[in-house]
């Protein structure tokens, strides 16, 4: 990424939000059962090292939520995703070297089994940033070094 505040797209920003907002329900449903099952030591060790994983747990979703969180606020102070290069948010068509094309959309983070998201932080995803139309890039793959041609942008 560039090292300043970097923008996100409206689907992006939406998938963040709903993130955020599961892990907050998630979150809830973890203290309640900390509350309760708080006070009583009389417990074996099997109910302390359960009490001691849901804190765990609650710990795991407080840091993603400021994490979220973090990347919500610097978006806003970033201001639009750029449409003139390529930027997270941006649907962009590349052919690679053995002549076959994609189109693939530059993300925050991937959905789960979608093969047209690339993340920002991936090896083609790094190499697209800031790029235009007829740009060639270059990123490294597990069998060595490649090339795409940024065919266009676009949504």
């Amino acid at each position: 990424m560039t090292g300043g505040p970097e923008p996100i797209s409206a689907v992006a920003r939406e998938a963040l939000e709903r993130e955020l907002d599961d892990l907050r329900t998630e979150r809830e449903a973890v203290a309640v059962t900390l509350k309760d099952g708080g006070g009583d030591q009389t417990g074996d060790r099997a109910d302390q090292a359960d009490e001691l994983e849901r804190a765990t747990e609650l710990d795991r979703l407080d840091r993603r939520i400021d994490e979220i969180g973090g990347r919500l606020r610097e978006a806003d102070a970033a201001g639009a995703p750029p449409t003139d290069a390529v930027g997270v948010g941006t649907t962009v068509t590349v052919r690679f070297e053995d002549g076959t094309e994609s189109t693939v959309q530059i993300g925050e983070v991937a959905a789960v089994l979608d093969r047209t998201m690339v993340t920002a932080d991936s090896p083609l995803g790094a190499a697209l940033l800031g790029h235009r139309a007829g740009d060639t890039v270059t990123y490294v793959t597990p069998e060595g070094p490649a090339t795409a041609v940024v065919l266009s942008l676009g949504d």
